[in-house]
This record gives C-alpha cells, sequence and structure tokens, in this order.
C-alpha cells in the first residue's frame, strides 16, 4: 500500500527532465482523469475500438448482453471482482451508453420518477460518465435490479468491494456529503475507474473528482510535484496547462514508464513511474 506525500518537493528542489512530450491538445478531452459533469461535458467521444464487451469474461454476471466498458476499466473491474470474491454476488448493470442511450434513459426517468428525481440520479446527455466507458453501475445479484439506483449494501462482498475499489483504481464518484459539488445525490452503486494511485489518494484524502482535478492544478510543473510511495514505485503526479494552438510540449521527469490524460478542463496531468527495483531515488 502506498502513502500520498503532498507537499514534499523532490531531493535537489530542482525537476529532472528525460525527455518531452508532444501532445495534441484535443488530448486534454481524453484519458482515465477526464471530470465530466454539468459544468465540463463531453468533448471527445471514445473510440468504439476500446470498448469491450462483459460477456467477453464469462464469469461477471451482467444485467445486458451488450454491457461495454473502456478495456483497461473492464480489466481492472475483473481483478476488483475477484479479489472481493463478489463474481458470485455481484451483477453489472450499466456500463457505456451512448449520448442517444442518455438522452433515452434521462427522458424515461423524467416520465416515470418526476424531474426532482431525475435532477438527483441521471445525468443529463454529454454530462455523464458513461458516455465515456469508465463508469460501472454495480448491485446485488437478484432477480429484481433497479435500473437507475441498484441496491449496493455496506456488508458482506459489496462492503470488500468498495473497500478494494481504489487499489484496482475506482472511485465511488458520488459519495455523501458531496453532492454540492458533484451535483448528484449519493450513488453507492456508481464507480468511476481513474486509475491508480489517483484512486488511492482521492480515497485517503476523502475529495470527489471535482475537488482532486482542482488540486491537481496546483502542482505545476515548475513546483512542488505530488508524490506517492508503495512497495514497488515512486509516483510522481503534476499539472501542466495546454497551450494555445494544436499541440503542447510536456517536459517528462525521469521516469522508467508514464500515462497522459487530459483533464477535460484545460491542461494534461503527468503520471509518472520510478521503479525502486531499478533506481534510487531521493
Amino acid at each position: 500500500m502506498g502513502q500520498p506525500n503532498l507537499a514534499k518537493q523532490n531531493l535537489s528542489g530542482r525537476h529532472i527532465t528525460s525527455r518531452t512530450i508532444q501532445a495534441a491538445n484535443f488530448g486534454i478531452h481524453q484519458g482515465h482523469l477526464v471530470l465530466i459533469n454539468p459544468g465540463n461535458p463531453i468533448q471527445q467521444t471514445i473510440s468504439p475500438d476500446r470498448l469491450i464487451p462483459l460477456c467477453s469474461i464469462p464469469a461477471i454476471h451482467t444485467m445486458k448482453e451488450d454491457i461495454l466498458l473502456e478495456q483497461t476499466c473492464l480489466g481492472h473491474l475483473t481483478a476488483l471482482l475477484e479479489a472481493s470474491q463478489g463474481i458470485d454476488h455481484i451483477i453489472a448493470v450499466s456500463g457505456y451508453r451512448s449520448k442517444q442511450d442518455q438522452e433515452q434513459i434521462y427522458n424515461d426517468s423524467l416520465a416515470e420518477n418526476g424531474a426532482d428525481y431525475t435532477a438527483r440520479y441521471v445525468a443529463l446527455p454529454d454530462r455523464s460518465e458513461h458516455q465515456t466507458g469508465l463508469a460501472i453501475d454495480v448491485g446485488m445479484l437478484r432477480e429484481d435490479v433497479d435500473f437507475i439506483a441498484p441496491a449496493f449494501p455496506d456488508s458482506g462482498v459489496y462492503m470488500s468491494f468498495k473497500q478494494l475499489a481504489a487499489r484496482f483504481g475506482f472511485i465511488q464518484r458520488y459519495k455523501q456529503g458531496k453532492e454540492a459539488l458533484t451535483q448528484i445525490s449519493c450513488e453507492p452503486w456508481h464507480f468511476r475507474y481513474i486509475g491508480y494511485p489517483h484512486a488511492e489518494i482521492m480515497e485517503r484524502q476523502n475529495w470527489c473528482l471535482e475537488e482532486y482535478i482542482d488540486v491537481l492544478r496546483s502542482y505545476i510543473y515548475d513546483n512542488d510535484h505530488l508524490l506517492y510511495e508503495d512497495d514497488q514505485s515512486f509516483v510522481e503526479i503534476y499539472y501542466f496547462p495546454a497551450d494555445i494552438g494544436a499541440y503542447t510540449t510536456i517536459p517528462l521527469v525521469l521516469c522508467d514508464r508514464y500515462l497522459l490524460s487530459g483533464n477535460n478542463v484545460d491542461g494534461f496531468i503527468v503520471t509518472a513511474f520510478l521503479d525502486k527495483s531499478r533506481r534510487a531515488y531521493g
């Protein structure tokens, strides 16, 4: 397990740049850390070749046969279900939705549940994380499952799923006490893949995604970076604003591997991993 260090600078006080990344600016709307909410709608649709059917994993129970997820998200969901021993007890209720799907669900909820309920539990089209393929609604495996608000209690394998989720890169996206920021009521069944170690950091700090994206924007390349350490790696996380024009040149700190994601607001987030087995780190 890792520990986030939210104020530490690297030992020299300067960042060692190994090379640069040339990123197309439309990339600020793509990646595992994109913020989707009423103020930050979807700008880029996911490529169909990144969507994998859950039925390709026969052990996973699904409410419908045609549920899709982004491929990295699905891989980690499978591992999470196995680790929590939830394979035989948890059902996947809803994954990827097209804009048209979301419009239909929103309008159906308005007709069946009314405007107040719909505003609290159903996102408008292009404001739904389900359109990214990175969100999954899960529920208790039983005959009668509510599609909009499936039961997912704080006990048994369901609690194990929630407790282990961050280790596999998932957050409960809409938590109690964060409604003023997320503009969605608490949804114990809705999990969003953002990747490791971001999910672990958010869980330990009790941040929602709106808060985390805002915090990350203070860790710009030229100043302190957010550092995280686990048994295998030192992780260095920083934000770089998008340049004016078509491309942004992003400095990359010394690392063995890195992940790049847009924030769907104004820039990029670099997550750089330095393996402990190969190097010493200050």
